[in-house]
């Protein structure tokens, strides 16, 4: 089973690597978003965006509605395992 968690890029640290900052859940990380990034939506325009990262890889854009709500589901999870 694969598991993508929302988080929002809050940087570029390397445009040619397409390295980037991401807040999963107040943890910040570096990513690769080389599975994002095209030429209509270069590495530059991706601070803001909301992403689903697996495996230290962005692996596509969601919308902030989107992210909230699995983010919800997620911690609602984890209480009822807790």
């Amino acid at each position: 089973m694969c598991l993508g968690i929302p988080g929002q890029i809050t940087e570029i640290t390397d445009i040619n690597q397409k390295l980037a900052i991401v807040n999963v859940g107040g943890v910040k990380r570096q990513v690769n978003i080389a599975c994002i990034v095209n030429e209509q939506h270069p590495a530059e325009s991706c601070v803001g965006d909301w992403v689903l990262v697996h495996v230290g890889f962005a692996m596509n854009r969601i919308n902030e509605k989107e992210a909230a709500e699995t983010l919800k589901f997620l911690e609602e999870l984890a209480e009822a395992m807790g």
